[in-house]
C-alpha cells in the first residue's frame, strides 16, 4: 500500500472510532436523560441551563406545532467540540421518530460526509457536517445558528419535520462513564492501548473495571485484536450493554446526582426540561424489539473531496418510512442536482469515505 493510500485507510479507521464513540455517548445520555426519573425539581435544576430551544414554533414540515403525545422526531447531535462554543460540527447525526401510540422508534444514522444542498445557502452543495458552519452569522448573513441551520438541513434532506434535538460533546462518554462509577468488562486477551491523554493503558485478561479513559481505550483498540473489527465492534457492545444497564437501573440520589450532572456540561436540548419525566413514561413502554434501525444506503464518491452520495430513491424510501412512523402521508422529496459524473447508485454501506481540510475556512 503506498503512502496516500495508507494515509488515507488510517483517516477512514480514526473516523469509524470517533462514530461510535459518539453514537456512544448520544445512546447513553439519552438512556440516562429519560430513564434516570428522579425529582421534578433536581431534573429541572440540572437542565434549565441545558435548554437552547430552536429558533421556530414548529417545523415548516408540520402544518400545526406537535406535543410528546404526538408521533414526534429528536434529532441526535454528536459534536466533535469539548466546549459550549458556536464553533462545532456534527460527526454523529442520527434522526428518531418516536410514536407513543404504536410504542415504536425508528432511527436512522446520517453519514457525516453526506453530500447535499445545505439550507440557508441558497442550495450550496456540501457535506451535511458543514451544516452547522453556514449555520453561524459570522459565516453566512442568512445562518439561523448552527443548530437551527442543521436541523433545517436534515428535514430538507428527508423531508420529514424535526420536532426537538439533542446535542453533546465529545467529552460526554469519558464523564458519563465516571458518574456511572465505571463499567465492568470481561477482557478476553492482555493487550495495552493509548488514551486520549496519551498514557499507554495495559489489559490483562479476566475481569476488570474501568474508568471513563480506560473504557474509552478498551472500545478503541483494533490493530492488536485477532479479529480485528470483528472483535473491536464486541468489546463495543459489551461497553454499550453494560452502559445502558447501569444507567436504567440508578436506584441512588447521589449517583443520579453525578449522572445528571455530567450529562448537564455536555449536552444542549431543544425541548423544555420539564417534559423530561413524561418523556420517561413514553420509553418505558417501548419494547426493544420496536426499535428499528433503518439504515440510509449510498455510496463514496470522490468529487474534490470524499463524499457520501444517497440517491432520490433511496432518500424517498427512507422519506416514505419515516413519515409513516409520524403518521404522515408520503411525499415526494425535493429532487437533489448531483454532479453529472455521479452516478445514481446505492450500495449497502454507511461508513464515509476520507475528509479533506477541516478548518473552518474549509469545513469538510
Amino acid at each position: 500500500m503506498d503512502r496516500i493510500e495508507w494515509s488515507r485507510s488510517r483517516r477512514v479507521k480514526k473516523k469509524k472510532k470517533k462514530k461510535w464513540i459518539f453514537r456512544s455517548i448520544l445512546i447513553c445520555l439519552f438512556a440516562v436523560l429519560i430513564v434516570s426519573g428522579y425529582f421534578f425539581w433536581q431534573i429541572w435544576n440540572t437542565f434549565a441551563g441545558t435548554f437552547d430551544p430552536l429558533n421556530r414554533e414548529k417545523s415548516d414540515k408540520r402544518d400545526q406545532a406537535v406535543t410528546m403525545d404526538d408521533p414526534f422526531t429528536i434529532l441526535l447531535l454528536g459534536t466533535d467540540s469539548r466546549t459550549a462554543s458556536d464553533n462545532w460540527r456534527p460527526d454523529v447525526i442520527i434522526l428518531a421518530a418516536i410514536n407513543p401510540k404504536k410504542h415504536s422508534v425508528k432511527m436512522v444514522s446520517i453519514p457525516r460526509d453526506t453530500y447535499l444542498p445545505i439550507a440557508n445557502t441558497d442550495g450550496q452543495m456540501h457535506k451535511i457536517n458543514a451544516s452547522a458552519y453556514y449555520g453561524r452569522s459570522k459565516v453566512n448573513k442568512n445562518g439561523p445558528g448552527p443548530v437551527t441551520n442543521t436541523v433545517e438541513t436534515v428535514e430538507n434532506f428527508l423531508h420529514v419535520p424535526v420536532d426537538y434535538y439533542m446535542k453533546v460533546n465529545f467529552q460526554g462518554f469519558i464523564d458519563v462513564v465516571n458518574a456511572l462509577g465505571g463499567v465492568d468488562v470481561n477482557v478476553k486477551f492482555a493487550f495495552s492501548q493509548a488514551h486520549f491523554g496519551g498514557e499507554v493503558i495495559p489489559f490483562k485478561p479476566g475481569p476488570k473495571h474501568l474508568n471513563g479513559n480506560e473504557a474509552l481505550a478498551y472500545v478503541r483498540m483494533r490493530k492488536q485484536d485477532p479479529r480485528g473489527d470483528l472483535g473491536r465492534n464486541e468489546r463495543q457492545r459489551e461497553v454499550m450493554t453494560n452502559l445502558m444497564d447501569q444507567a436504567v437501573s440508578l436506584n441512588t440520589v447521589t449517583k443520579i446526582d453525578d449522572v445528571l450532572n455530567a450529562v448537564g456540561k455536555n449536552m444542549r436540548i431543544g425541548f423544555d426540561p420539564k417534559k423530561i419525566p413524561h418523556l420517561q413514561s413514553i420509553y418505558k413502554e417501548i419494547p426493544k424489539k420496536n426499535i428499528q434501525n433503518v439504515t440510509l444506503k449510498g455510496k463514496n464518491t470522490r468529487l474534490k473531496h470524499w463524499y457520501y452520495i444517497v440517491n432520490d430513491e433511496e432518500r424517498q424510501r427512507v422519506s416514505n418510512l419515516l413519515r409513516k412512523q409520524l403518521e404522515l402521508k408520503p411525499e415526494p422529496i425535493e429532487p437533489i442536482q448531483l454532479p453529472p459524473e455521479v452516478e445514481q447508485e446505492t450500495e449497502p454501506t454507511q461508513q464515509p469515505s476520507p475528509s479533506g481540510n477541516r478548518s473552518p475556512q474549509n469545513p469538510n
